[in-house]
């Protein structure tokens, strides 16, 4: 498998079947060798920094039903809530004295949050914040709202795709949502002009390595800015509940297959992963990883967002945070650095 990993290395590209065979035959020593790689390639575009995004999570409400997430429309167990403008304001104050320089708005596909009262946030918090950037997670809209919310001073979108599998993502989704229309999302947003994230589950139901070898496929044709993998957790209160969550070495393998893929892409050590492994944030950085997302939502509703059980938790206070994530990443020799860590090509 060696030699598919430098030939990825070489051309940026892979066939089908030889990421299948990659997916399906790779070993430790091959997961070794691209975490090597994958780290040699990122200090040579980013340097050994790891940057922080204030994640926001505004809202648990969510007019969707997909089959695998905790806040669901279905769930009557979920609890509900929504931050109002001023709160969401609150949390990037406090995240700004702590040096946090891009805040991550994320919630549920929530119905109340009108295009007109997004761009309002958003244009609040681009007066407020000006040396900032504002990324949104909202999930699928319209072009013209996309397009007027980045009017509004939004700089990034992220948008996992989940999968480029009709067929799987059948399995993960209920209609009316459709694979056709995610796609459609994502180009509108980088036609836009944003910075666009996508991403998928490790480990997901349904998923194998034919699946996976489309998503490699779509990261190849979409070269997105930022990608977010993270591996399956299961939500108790989904039809999910009793299948196994994703591995953690095949995350870590595929977060250097992206690095090695896509040299100047910003890589999350998500949270899923810390939840998998008590190391998650360390073990994601050492293979490619060079983007750390520690929470800023209030601290009485952050267990209200649950998306998955057993959430990784997070501390009450972001000065705290971010001076706990700067002492562990020294351990590995990399620093956290204050600042907007723009995509390359930006």
């Amino acid at each position: 498998m060696k030699q598919l990993i430098d030939k990825l290395h070489a051309q940026k590209h892979l066939s089908k079947e030889e990421y299948v065979s990659l997916f399906s035959s790779y070993t430790p020593a091959d997961a070794s060798y691209a975490a090597t790689l994958a780290q040699e390639i990122k200090n040579s575009v980013y340097g050994k920094n790891v940057f922080i995004r204030g994640l926001i999570e505004i809202s648990s409400y969510c007019k969707n039903n997909c089959y695998y997430c905790g806040i669901c429309r279905s769930n009557k167990n979920a609890q509900r809530y929504r931050l109002s403008k001023e709160e969401i304001l609150d949390c990037c104050r406090s995240g700004y004295k702590a040096g946090f320089r891009t805040f991550v708005m994320q919630g549920g596909e929530d119905p109340w949050y009108t295009d007109a009262i997004m761009a309002d946030i958003i244009s609040s918090i681009r007066a407020e914040f000006p040396d900032c950037a504002i990324t949104l997670s909202l999930g699928e809209k319209g072009h013209d709202s996309y397009e007027r919310f980045f009017r509004a001073g939004a700089n990034r979108y992220l948008l996992r795709h989940e999968t480029a599998d009709e067929a799987h993502y059948r399995i993960l989704h209920p209609e009316p949502l459709t694979l056709e229309n995610r796609i459609k999302c994502l180009w509108d947003l980088k036609q836009i002009g944003y910075q666009v994230g996508c991403g998928f589950m490790i480990g997901s139901p349904g998923q194998t390595p034919q699946t996976l070898a489309e998503d490699f496929l779509f990261l190849e044709k979409f070269q997105p800015h930022m990608v977010g993998m993270g591996p399956f957790l299961p939500h108790k209160d989904t039809i999910f509940r009793d299948h196994p969550g994703g591995s953690v070495d095949l995350t870590l393998f595929l977060l250097s297959l992206c690095r090695i893929l896509l040299p100047k892409v910003l890589l999350p050590a998500t949270t899923a992963l810390s939840t998998a492994s008590a190391d998650g944030k360390l073990l994601g950085v050492l293979h490619g990883a060079n983007v750390v997302m520690p929470n800023l939502s209030p601290w009485d509703k952050r267990e209200k967002y649950m998306l998955y059980d057993n959430k990784f938790p997070s501390g009450k206070d972001p000065v705290a945070a971010v001076h706990e994530l700067s002492e562990k990443m020294a351990t590995i020799d990399h620093t956290v650095v204050i600042g907007r860590g723009d995509h390359k090509d930006i």
